[in-house]
């Protein structure tokens, strides 16, 4: 089998192409960099420009389904024109990659696309699955509404489309994991705000395997892609302080300093989603970082 992922060189799309050798699946991906490029017998680079609709559309030889995973992060500060670029950056590339494969005709069965649980409202008591209707009516959930919309567009090919709504990835050297750790080296870990809202959090090992079990079985329609214990923020930095051995002795740090710092961006600090991972379970998928502790010890000791 041969995948085509978009987003392979980033921080949980390595770790998808790790987990893709080690099933025996081989990987095309695509990207912006041609430094980037290269071409071994499992592991094949193409060049692509979204922003000029450029696309070497030969990265669809031999593929039968796609991981799309490209995307600007969002954890840069969310002035007007960055914001367009986060939203850009999911929407149009998916209209190319449809718009070549129709106009190639190539013959793809599946796509298993990211989303993110931004897209549902902010709440410290409600407990959302993929039934839930409401949306936040946040940037974060404005943009997931639009990339999901936008990757609707493939079911228009014939193309069983899967829908991978992402949490808070835990990673050792990437993402959010990072930032919240690097306070509580000098003495300084604090939570935010009450510390009462809620994260669904999700090892990047099994968020991997979580996309290849999505794969090889063919799944439709929307998953949420978090551990089955989410946590409190409070709960987050004590297990976290706890892990490396760290006093908190800092007070809650509140939302208007933050405001100050981060613009925008400070909401990722302060919204609060309780994510339930019933679908996936049920669907046959094992976590094997189903509780935060583990998941902390296997990250940063």
């Amino acid at each position: 089998m041969t995948v085509l992922i978009t987003g392979a060189t980033g921080l949980i799309g390595q770790e998808i192409v790790k987990q893709c050798h080690a099933e025996g699946i081989n990987v095309h991906y695509l990207t912006t960099s041609k430094s980037k490029l290269s071409t071994t017998a499992n592991y094949k680079g193409f060049y692509w420009n979204p922003n000029n609709n450029e696309i070497d559309h030969s990265c669809f030889e031999g593929v039968s389904a796609i991981i799309n995973m490209v995307g600007a992060s969002i954890s840069k500060r969310w002035t007007d024109a960055y914001k367009l670029e986060v939203l850009e950056s999911r929407t149009k590339t998916a209209q190319l990659l449809q718009n070549t494969i129709e106009a190639y005709n190539y013959k793809i069965e599946h796509v298993v696309s990211a989303s993110a649980i931004g897209i549902y409202p902010t709440s410290l008591t409600n407990y959302y699955d993929e039934t839930n209707i409401q949306t936040s009516d946040s940037f974060l959930g404005e943009v997931v509404e639009q990339w999901e919309t936008a990757i609707d567009g493939f079911e228009t090919l014939g193309i069983k489309v899967a829908k991978i709504r992402i949490g808070l990835v835990l990673a050792k050297d990437g993402g959010a994991l990072p930032e919240i750790i690097k306070p509580m080296k000098f003495g300084a870990g604090a939570a935010f705000g009450s510390g009462q809202q809620w994260q669904s959090w999700i090892h990047v090992k099994d968020l991997a395997a979580l996309f290849i079990h999505a794969l090889q079985n063919n799944f439709e329609g929307i998953y949420n892609a978090v551990a089955p214990n989410p946590v409190s923020n409070q709960e987050l930095t004590k297990v976290a302080a706890s892990v490396l051995s760290k006093p908190l002795v800092l007070p809650n740090i509140p939302k208007f300093p933050m405001k100050l710092v981060l613009g925008e961006m400070h909401m990722l600090l302060f919204e609060s989603q309780r994510v339930s991972s019933h679908k996936i379970e049920a669907e046959g998928f094992n976590f094997k970082f189903a509780n935060l502790r583990p998941a902390l010890e296997d990250l940063l000791l």
